[in-house]
């Protein structure tokens, strides 16, 4: 992360110029060449897009709110669609690899079943009340997660969207209403802000 920072410092110095009237459709290649990036690291595991999208709402003000807004969701989306992808035969080996043998067989016993008797099995295997509880409620604890400060440490955005994308307990349909929902109120916060 430091090495990224240090690398567009750098890059700005070698840049150097002011923007005048001439210089739009360069600036217009640089917001959608941020926006195309933070696409990306939204998407993917562990890494902590949010940065790049404050960066272009704090740029562009009430049009950098909505376009980081749909950029999150759709990211979100990308991530989503990853995980329902992810062969559960892949995630069992990953598993194995990591010596996480009870959770290899646990992937392997909810592989074949549907959503409700996924849910019943995790369930009944829940090593705790608060799990059960996260599961009863887990559209909420979606919107908590996502919302949650420094949850690049357990995945981010696009760890979480993988991994809900994997559980198949989430219709993604509701995966998608419960990230437009978690994730406005930063960008509604800019958007009122500037107007």
């Amino acid at each position: 992360m430091l090495s990224i920072n240090f690398g567009g410092t750098w890059l700005i110095q070698q840049i150097e110029f002011q923007l005048f009237p001439r210089h739009e459709s360069m600036l217009q290649f640089i917001v959608f060449g941020a926006t195309l990036l933070y696409i990306l690291l939204m998407a993917l595991p562990f890494m902590p897009g949010i940065e790049i999208g404050l960066a272009v709402m704090i740029l562009l003000g009430s049009k950098g709110a909505l376009l980081i807004y749909l950029s999150t969701v759709l990211a979100l989306s990308i991530s989503f669609v990853i995980g329902r992808m992810t062969p559960p035969h892949l995630i069992r080996q990953l598993l194995d690899w990591f010596h996480l043998y009870k959770a290899s067989a646990l992937v392997a016993q909810l592989e074949p079943l549907d959503q409700q008797q996924r849910l019943k099995l995790l369930y009944e295997k829940a090593p705790s009340k608060l799990v059960p509880f996260l599961l009863k409620h887990r559209y909420l604890a979606i919107v908590a997660i996502l919302n949650l400060p420094g949850n690049a440490l357990i995945g981010g955005g696009g760890g979480i969207g993988v991994i809900a994308g994997m559980s198949k307990i989430f219709p993604f349909y509701a995966f998608i209403s419960v990230v437009a929902v978690a994730t406005a109120p930063v960008p509604l916060f800019f958007f009122f802000e500037v107007i």
